[in-house]
C-alpha cells in the first residue's frame, strides 16, 4: 500500500494501534491495502488484508453519535450468536469493546465473494434471468432462517426487552417523528396519515408471538449475493437487530420490495434488470423454508412502512436544519410519503402484501 493512501485514512483509523491489537490476538503482523467499501452505510468499513488475507474492518463514523460504540456491540453480539448456524453472515474474526484501543468498539470480520444487488449486478445474474429470479427469493429463504432463531441463550437475549415488543412500536415511532419538530425548519405535519395509521395499528395490533431475532433494516440493499448461484452469502448491516417478532422484518421486506407499488430506493441494479418475483412468491418461499406462519401479515407490512417512513423522514428534517444534504433530504423525503401512503392503502384495504 503506498503511503498516501495509508494517510487518507489516518484519521479514521490508528493503522499502527490496530495493526499492535492484531498481533496481540494472534491474527497478524502486517496491515495493507486498506480501501473503503461501499454501500450506503454510515459507519466506516474498510476492506484490508492481514498477512496477505482479506478481511473487513467496521467502526462507527468518524464523528460517532452518543450510541455509536453500544450499536457497534450490538453488531458484534448478532455475529457471534449466528456463528455456526444457517443464516448467511460475515464470519467474525475478532471484535475490541474497550474504546481505548482505538477511540471506539470495532470489529474485524471475513470477506465474503458476493455483490451487493442494490448497488450492482455480477455478469451472471446480468446475462441469466432465471438466476435473477431465484437469487431474489433466496432472499426470503435466508429470513426465515433468520427468524427461526432462539435468542435464549446467546448473546442477544440481552437485547430483549420486557414487555409487549409489538406494543412498544406505534408510541416509539411518534414519538420520534415528534422529535424532529426541535430541528430548525421542520414541517411536522409534513407525512400523511400518520395519526390515522396510527390508530389503526394500535386497534389491530396482534398479539405477541415467541421472542425472535430481528435484522430491523431487512431489504435488498441489505444483503450480498453470491455472484455465480441463487443464494444469499451473507446478510449485512446489523445496527438496528433486535430481538422481537420476526414477522415485522417479512413485513420490512414485503414493503420495501422494489416491485410496484414500492418505494424506489432499494434494490436498485437487481430490479432495474427485470425478472424480480412478486411478493405472493417471496411469501410463498419464506413459509416454505420454515419461516412463522405471516398471519396478519398486512398489520406487520403496515407497521413496516410506517416505522421505516417515519425513520427515513429523519434525515428531511435534519436537511432543512442543514444538518444533512438536501437532495438526500428530498429524496428521502419522498420515499417516507411513498411509505406513509402504502401504510395507509393496508389500512384502507386497498392494498395487501401478499399480492
Amino acid at each position: 500500500m503506498t503511503e498516501d493512501r495509508t494517510a487518507s485514512w489516518t484519521s479514521v483509523v490508528d493503522v499502527p494501534a490496530l495493526t499492535a491489537w492484531l498481533r496481540s490476538r494472534g491474527i497478524g503482523n502486517s496491515v495493507d491495502d486498506l480501501r473503503p467499501l461501499g454501500g450506503g452505510t454510515q459507519n466506516v468499513v474498510l476492506r484490508l488484508r492481514v498477512d496477505g488475507r482479506p478481511m473487513v474492518f467496521r467502526r462507527p463514523p468518524p464523528h460517532p453519535r452518543p450510541e455509536s460504540n453500544r450499536t457497534m456491540s450490538r453488531e458484534i453480539a448478532v455475529l457471534r450468536a449466528l456463528a455456526g448456524r444457517d443464516v448467511p453472515h460475515p464470519a467474525l474474526i475478532a471484535a475490541e469493546e474497550d474504546p481505548a484501543v482505538l477511540g471506539t468498539v470495532f470489529y474485524v470480520m471475513e470477506e465474503v465473494r458476493a455483490f451487493n444487488p442494490g448497488d450492482e449486478l455480477a455478469p451472471a445474474y446480468r446475462a441469466d434471468e432465471e438466476l435473477r429470479h431465484d437469487g431474489a427469493l433466496s432472499v426470503a429463504g435466508a429470513l426465515a432462517r433468520l427468524g427461526r432463531i432462539d435468542p435464549a441463550g446467546t448473546p442477544l437475549a440481552s437485547l430483549q426487552r420486557p414487555g409487549s415488543f409489538l406494543g412498544r412500536q406505534v408510541p416509539r415511532w411518534t414519538a420520534m417523528l415528534a422529535g424532529y419538530a426541535q430541528l430548525e425548519s421542520y414541517r411536522p405535519a409534513g407525512l400523511p396519515a400518520v395519526d390515522q395509521v396510527a390508530a389503526w395499528l394500535e386497534d389491530h395490533r396482534p398479539a405477541d408471538g415467541p421472542p425472535g431475532v430481528l435484522h430491523g433494516d431487512f431489504h435488498l440493499n441489505n444483503v450480498l449475493l453470491h455472484p455465480e448461484r441463487p443464494e444469499v452469502t451473507a446478510i449485512v448491516d446489523w445496527e438496528m437487530a433486535t430481538v422481537g417478532d420476526p414477522l415485522l422484518d417479512l413485513g420490512w421486506l414485503l414493503v420495501s420490495w422494489p416491485v410496484p407499488p414500492a418505494p424506489t430506493f432499494t434494490g436498485a441494479a437487481l430490479a432495474g434488470a427485470g425478472a424480480l418475483p412478486g411478493r405472493a412468491e417471496l411469501l410463498e418461499t419464506y413459509v416454505a423454508a420454515g419461516g412463522r406462519p405471516p398471519v396478519h401479515i398486512d398489520w406487520y407490512a403496515a407497521l413496516a412502512a410506517f416505522k421505516l417512513g417515519i425513520v427515513l423522514e429523519g434525515t428531511w428534517a435534519r436537511a432543512q436544519a442543514g444538518l444533512a444534504p438536501m437532495d438526500v433530504g428530498r429524496r428521502l423525503h419522498a420515499a417516507a410519503t411513498e411509505l406513509l401512503e402504502l401504510a395507509d392503502a393496508i389500512r384502507r384495504g386497498a392494498w395487501s402484501a401478499g399480492t
